[in-house]
């Protein structure tokens, strides 16, 4: 069964980081960096494209991150997705600056419910095949529900068939980030991982708590081949210890 691995950047206050997922706030306060890293985001677009790694995303975490995010899609026009703050009056600035897709949650994930305006919107604007939609979610009694807003918040959208059915004819991809253990490094959410590999049927990646080779061969096995992964605090090139040279040949 096939299984690739997605690269990532994440970008805070305009630098490269990694942080613990579930500690974001709107005021700042509170959140838990695992790196901090002295390169710019160029530095890891141009590692990425020398290495061939396709469908990585760059990820803007609140605002005033986007010339850094541009230097990387700059670096690797046609390699990178971007997400983070997109909506129909900006998609268009990142897909120009060499974006592949742009991730969109927020603006179509909004007041609790799937808003189809701007679903639709977004679609006639750029096209399904350069659209991926962030499902990332946190689990609440036993069942997965998209979070928005720096993943604050819970919406209404559980993640079952119907819904993943119907979203599949709006898009190219799904991101799912596992928000409850992204950048704990302390396993995956295999729950998750199994649903996501029974209902999805276009391309997608699962982040969150990979910390080992058996977490990717779980992915593998609970995903039925369908899902990629991305990891990043557990990764040497962001301090972590998996072995980046290693991972990059799955």
């Amino acid at each position: 069964m096939q299984l690739k691995f997605r690269p990532c950047i994440d970008i805070h206050s305009g630098k490269v980081k990694q942080i613990v997922g579930g500690s974001l706030r709107d005021d700042g306060k509170g959140i838990i960096e695992n790196f901090v890293s002295d390169k710019d985001s160029s530095y890891y677009a141009e590692m990425f494209k020398r290495d061939k790694l396709i469908g990585g995303h760059v990820i803007m975490l609140g605002k005033g991150n986007d010339e850094e995010a541009l230097k990387a899609l700059r670096a690797y026009r046609g390699g990178l997705q971007i997400g983070g703050g997109i909506k129909d009056e900006n998609c268009e600035i990142y897909l120009e600056n060499g974006a592949s897709h742009v991730i969109v949650t927020s603006y179509v994930f909004k007041d609790g419910e799937i808003n189809f305006h701007n679903l639709n919107k977004l679609v006639a604007k750029i096209g399904k095949e350069r659209l991926v939609l962030d499902l990332s979610c946190r689990e609440k009694q036993g069942e997965y529900f998209v979070v928005t807003d720096r993943w604050q918040k819970f919406t209404k959208v559980k993640i079952e068939k119907n819904t993943i059915k119907e979203l599949e004819s709006y898009c190219d991809e799904f991101l799912i980030h596992a928000v409850d253990v992204e950048g704990k490094s302390s396993g995956i959410q295999k729950n998750l991982v199994k649903i996501l590999g029974e209902l999805i049927s276009i391309p997608a990646t699962y982040a969150g708590g990979i910390s080992s080779f058996e977490d990717m061969e779980e992915i593998r096995t609970l995903g039925k081949g369908n899902i990629d992964f991305t990891v990043g605090s557990s990764l040497d090139i962001f301090g972590g210890r998996l072995s980046y040279d290693r991972v990059k040949h799955i």
